[in-house]
């Protein structure tokens, strides 16, 4: 767990696309990968070895050092029942913890309302990206959602704090007639001036911060280093959440694929001597997740959406190593011809809620499923 004085803070790293998860941990022992990757297969003499007839991609040599660091956990073969592969059915149900249903209630949402449940704090949850991802939507629950931190404010133009009210007063009247007053009005109406208050907050972060590291200057680089400002600003964000855009590698493969692991692998050891920098990395869990991972047989220049995916848990907290199995490439046991799942996502985040942020893992992830030791 965490020194006594420091919450427990976890970042969402979302690989947006369906990324790729025979080719980013990759079962290079085993000759039936080779005989369905005739095009995209990584070379057995490029791959990065990290046992059990595993390798990480070679683009991801900063996350390899870490691995042998003992600070990775690599979540084999998480899905969920009846496997969706619409990009936006998919995320939806990773989402919001729903496969059976459309779900409304983001489960970061969830754990977000669990830990300030006052709502004393509208930082608590930060997103770093356009738009708010479902994943942390909840009606009640402020979260600050930061495009770029130095232009970061709603309706900064408007020095005056009261007109400033006026006018979002004004702005949610406006959409009102043609949405009606459902939850997405309410959720408009609740959070509009939380979002004034934490972009008052925010802006005051960027003035703080310094560092020795030089980020790479990618999408995920500049959202990590976003992140980081705003952590070690101490403003009490427990949760955080950004994505990378890019994975959905139907054409191209091979070069669009390593280059955004490129991209990642860099990031996130520059995230990560940045917290070590600012004595803040002992309590800071990353978690990266696709909405699926593709198919076993490569399509000629791609692969096209297939089931059965990766996680990974990064940092100080957690006990690195391979958990759960790769799922099997023997035809007999493929789902459609896409890989099988062997852990529920949801007892995944329910590890995380529970062993991580000390939260009760069934009312945010809605029921009870086997959990896994990597924290």
């Amino acid at each position: 767990m965490t020194s006594a004085n420091k919450d427990p803070i976890l970042v969402v790293v979302q690989l947006t696309g369906g990324n790729d998860y025979m080719n980013t941990v990759i079962p290079f022992e085993d000759s039936l990968y080779y005989d369905n990757r005739t095009t995209v297969g990584i070379p057995q003499e490029e791959v990065l070895s990290i046992g059990q007839g595993l390798g990480l991609n070679p683009a991801l040599t900063a996350v390899k050092d870490l691995f042998d660091e003992g600070k990775v956990a690599v979540i084999n073969g998480i899905g969920y029942p009846g496997p969706n592969r619409s990009h936006f059915r998919s995320m939806d149900i990773w989402h919001t913890c729903e496969p059976e249903k459309v779900g409304t209630e983001g489960w970061l949402g969830r754990a977000i309302r669990d830990l300030d449940p006052q709502a004393e704090n509208v930082l608590t949850g930060v997103n770093f990206g356009r738009g708010l991802p479902r994943a942390m939507a909840l009606t009640g629950v402020p979260v600050a959602s930061v495009a770029v931190l130095e232009t970061y404010g709603v309706l900064t133009g408007i020095p005056n704090q009261n007109e400033r009210t006026q006018a979002l007063d004004l702005f949610s009247r406006m959409y009102s007639p043609i949405m009606g007053t459902g939850p997405v009005m309410d959720y408009l109406g609740s959070t509009g001036l939380d979002a004034l208050k934490g972009a008052d907050i925010l802006k005051t972060v960027p003035g703080q911060y310094q560092t020795n590291v030089e980020y790479n200057d990618s999408i995920i680089g500049r959202n990590l280093q976003g992140i980081a400002k705003v952590l070690t600003a101490n403003l009490g964000t427990r949760i955080f959440y950004t994505q990378q855009p890019g994975y959905d590698t139907h054409a191209n493969q091979g070069p669009v694929h390593s280059t955004l692991l490129v991209h990642l692998s860099q990031a996130i050891s520059d995230f990560y001597a940045d917290l070590r920098e600012h004595d803040a990395s002992d309590n800071v869990l990353i978690y990266l997740f696709s909405e699926f991972g593709r198919r076993v047989k490569d399509n000629g220049s791609g692969t096209d959406h297939g089931a059965g995916g990766l996680a990974l848990a990064i940092g100080d907290p957690v006990k690195g190593g391979i958990y759960s199995e790769f799922p099997s490439l023997s035809p007999e046991d493929l789902e459609e011809g896409d890989l099988k799942y062997n852990i529920d996502f949801r007892g995944v985040y329910g590890t995380m809620a529970e062993k991580w942020l000390g939260l009760d893992a069934s009312s945010i992830v809605g029921g009870k499923f086997e959990q896994l030791d990597f924290v």
